[in-house]
This record gives C-alpha cells, structure tokens and sequence, in this order.
C-alpha cells in the first residue's frame, strides 16, 4: 500500500470517525424518548447515507414500558421494532458486541422492521444495553450486501453502541421520573395531575374552534366492601381491569385517567354527550360478566356520570369536571333509592 493510499484511508477513517463524534454529541443531552429515537436515526440516516435505520426493543422491558407512552406513535410503529429477549440475545450470540451480516437475511427475520423486511441484503446489529443488561439494538440495513459485511472494522460502531446505552440510562432515569409526576404506578393511566393539565388543554380547544368536549366521572360500586372482604390486592386487580378495559375502548384522542382512589375520568373531545353516554354503554356491556380474580368471580360494576359542553355554559374546565362528578352523585343517589 503507498504512502498516497495511507494518507487517504486514513482521512476517510477521520472523517468518519468525526461523524460518530457529532452524532454523539447531538443526543447525550436529550432528556426524553421521542427526541432521543428521532435524532438518533435521523442523524445516522443523514450522515451515513444508510436506506434504514431502526432500534430494536425487548418486549416488556423497562424501556418498552415506558417508550410506549411516546406521543408520535408513527415513530413507535415504524421505527422500532419489539423483539423477544431470547431471540435478540440469539442473534447478538449473547455478546456486546456489533454483528455485520450479509448472508441468509431472512434467519434474522425477528430483528428486521416489519415494513421494510424486503430488499435488505446487508445488516448491522449493535447491541444496547440498561445497566450491563441487554435491551436491544441500534439496527442499519442497506440493499447492498457489501454495505456491512464480517471483517470491516466496527469498533466506532461498538462505541457509538456504549453512547446510546448511557443515553438510554439518563433518558430512563428521567421518564421515570416524569412517568412517577404524571402517571399513576398501579394502573398506568394518566393521575389526577396530569389530568387536569390535559381537560384545561382540551377545554381551551373546545371553547376556541366550537367543538363538542365531553366529561365523565366514574365511580366503581361498592369497591369498600370489595377491599374489607377479599383484600385490598384483589381491589387493585379490580381497578387495574377497569383501567384496562377503559384503555382498550378508547380512542386515540380520549384521556382516561385514576383521579382517586376508585375513581375515573374520561376527557373526550369531538364527543357530544350522547355519544361519551354510548361509549360508557359499550364499558358496561364489555364488564357485564364476573371477573375471575383470586379464586372468586366478582360482579365489576360502575356509575358514571357525564357532563358536555352542548349542555350548559362552563366558565371553565373545573366547572364541567364538577357537573360530571354531580351527575355522577345524582345517578347513585337514584340507584340507591331504585
């Protein structure tokens, strides 16, 4: 190799180490999820030229949990891939180390994004871990088969890998932090908190472009006994099943949220107070058979009460929180006299 060849291997090596360098810096101070995924990709993308850029995230992990809670959800879906530990850890051979692969793409069919699996004929894999234990990894896949084959050199790789783990462990430490303010530990909803945030938010919206908001308050029936008899575990499965039905019913743009103790709120917007009342309907209907929980089935009853903006004139969202929390109280007055 000439002196000539030299000088320019290792310019390209500066250069490209230079890269590493600036995307590096770009996301150790990044304090939240959503911002740490989309410059990290973008900037791999954009200053390598690589097709795809994806994370892979181990299913039920730490990071999972709380990535789930991303507001872009296009970011969730596209770009990061959920994978079983033992397959990751199948693939990585257990190892921190970056694996290159340009033969039999399709064996590692569990790494690959669900939407561009087609046409990969190179890969680049580099494990990332969460204090020492592994949680995913940083993925690069290219049409070409000689973008990332065995035998080039991946120690810039490996230590971009090392930065993205301390990223993901300062970013973790603070949505948890963040998740501890404004999520409820039992059932992951929205608290009280955070809910009052967001029904400000949408009754400002409501009131600016005319649109129909609808609040309900729900109330879980005889919780007190539930806890005094079985225990106050099986009355928190009881509240988490409530939380999850309510959750997987929901709309992408309603708020549900744990406001206290056994109580609910939902925030609907576009909602008139028809519809918030059919879709508390749908809940009864939904919870209509007994729960099975600790070796009893339980009747899983509720009362709710709504509150719309079509109905009356809020001076502001505290006012329609509190019509519904006093329709709420006037159903079970009835239900107590029926």
């Amino acid at each position: 190799m000439d002196i000539h060849t030299i000088v320019q291997r290792l310019k390209e090596n500066e250069a490209l180490a230079r890269k590493f360098h600036e995307i590096e810096t770009s996301i150790l101070t990044i304090f939240n999820y959503q911002d740490l995924f989309e410059e990290l990709l973008d900037q791999i993308q954009l200053k390598f030229g690589v097709p795809l850029v994806w994370l892979s995230i181990i299913k039920d992990s730490e990071v999972s949990k709380l990535a789930e809670r991303l507001s872009d959800k296009e970011i969730w879906c596209e770009r990061i891939n959920i994978i079983e530990r033992k397959d990751l850890s199948t693939i990585t051979a257990h190892q921190m180390t970056p694996r290159l692969i340009n033969r039999n793409i399709a064996s590692y069919a569990s790494v690959l994004p669900g939407t561009s699996r087609i046409g990969i004929k190179s890969l680049a894999i580099a494990p990332i871990s969460l204090d020492g234990k592994l949680i995913g990894s940083l993925n690069q896949g290219d049409p070409s088969p000689t973008r990332f084959h065995p035998g080039l050199d991946t120690s810039l790789l490996e230590r971009l890998a090392l930065k993205v783990s301390l990223c993901f462990s300062n970013v973790t430490a603070h949505e948890k932090l963040r998740s501890m303010a404004f999520y409820d530990p039992l059932t992951g909803l929205l608290n009280r908190r955070a809910m009052d945030n967001a029904l400000k938010r949408e009754f400002s919206r409501a009131i600016r472009y005319h649109r129909p908001l609808s609040v309900v308050f729900i109330d879980l029936n005889n919780f007190k006994i539930i806890n005094d008899t079985y225990g106050h575990e099986t009355g928190d499965g009881v509240l988490k099943y409530l939380a999850s039905i309510l959750m997987q019913e929901k709309r992408e743009t309603d708020i549900i949220a744990r406001f206290a103790g056994d109580e609910f709120v939902a925030v609907l917007a576009d909602t008139s107070f028809d519809e918030a009342d059919l879709f508390m309907r749908r809940i009864k209907t939904l919870i209509h058979h007994p729960l099975f929980i600790a070796g009893v089935f339980l009747k899983v009853r509720f009362s709710y009460g709504v509150a719309s903006t079509q109905q009356d004139i809020f001076n502001d969202a505290y006012a329609l929180l509190k019509a519904a929390d006093t329709e709420l109280y006037r159903v079970k007055q009835s239900n107590k006299k029926g």
